[in-house]
């Protein structure tokens, strides 16, 4: 009897001790930027290979959507591939005495989409401003075939809708007869599909379309991060508090250089250089 009960408490033991090693498990929600929703779910799907147990729950919807699903508690990380604006941070300091933590992820050169059959391959910034103002009306006046052009754009909910609104337009509305499209993929379907029609997103999107020059500068890897190219950006991760525990961690491995090569592998620019 008595060895039987030794043997009891030396298996009582063994599984003890093995409840310290338990995988960790763990739930992060993350939702925003549609230009950063690929990006997003190939990290979180390399991150969950190294950790199991944890599991990635990644949405889109544009960046203003990721920032009101923060702002109700809903996700932990909202990405943007804009800074917060004004409104934003007063509701998050109204409700939450905080303005909110960023993290800068990757660098982005928001690129011009043609057409592959469209003779046009470089277009000045000015230009760019008057197409998307309807000044320009045919790709005839810049150089490219007699035929009219077609901007298209995301909604209001998009980051990238309000960077190219602040930067390129200088703060102008778009013209009415702007074609409005719901997500990143709409952008880039329309202009592969549509010889006359213009769009923009980011670097990462490519695969379908043909990019152009802007101010005869390409959106490289290498002008990007050195702000060679015109129009670059950051994009970004934002929380409501300093993360702690999971949420950090996987925010600490996004900017490693482990997370920074799978960002240059996705097409987008990583923080620093990064060896193959």
């Amino acid at each position: 009897m008595k060895k039987n009960i030794n043997s009891l408490l030396f298996l009582l033991l063994i599984l003890s001790g093995c409840s310290t090693t338990q995988l960790q498990v763990a739930t992060i929600r993350i939702k925003g930027s549609d230009t950063m929703l690929n990006l997003t779910s190939l990290l979180a799907e390399e991150y969950m290979k190294e950790n199991p147990g944890i599991s990635i729950y990644v949405e889109g919807g544009g960046t203003a959507s990721g920032v009101r699903a923060m702002l109700r508690g809903d996700v932990e990380i909202c990405t943007a591939s804009r800074t917060l604006v004004s409104d934003e941070i007063k509701l998050l300091a109204d409700q939450y005495g905080s303005v909110g933590v960023s993290y800068l992820i990757a660098k982005d050169g928001l690129s011009i989409y043609l057409n592959p059959d469209n003779q046009v391959n470089e277009i000045s910034i000015q230009q760019l401003k008057d197409i998307y103002l309807c000044k320009i009306r045919n790709w005839k006046d810049i150089g490219g075939t007699n035929m009219p052009i077609i901007p298209i754009t995301r909604t209001p909910n998009s980051g990238t809708y309000l960077y190219f609104k602040e930067h390129i337009l200088d703060g102008a509305d778009y013209c009415s007869n702007i074609l409005i499209v719901p997500t990143m993929k709409n952008v880039i379907e329309t202009v592969s599909e549509t010889e006359n029609a213009i769009g923009f997103g980011g670097i990462g999107f490519q695969s379908q379309v043909t990019v152009a020059k802007i101010n005869g500068i390409e959106p490289t890897e290498e002008n990007v991060r050195n702000d060679i190219y015109p129009i670059s950006r950051y994009l970004h991760f934002y929380t409501l508090h300093p993360p702690a525990g999971i949420v950090k961690d996987f925010i600490d491995w996004v900017i490693s250089p482990n997370g920074q090569r799978e960002i240059k592998e996705a097409g987008f620019i990583p923080l620093f250089e990064i060896s193959n």
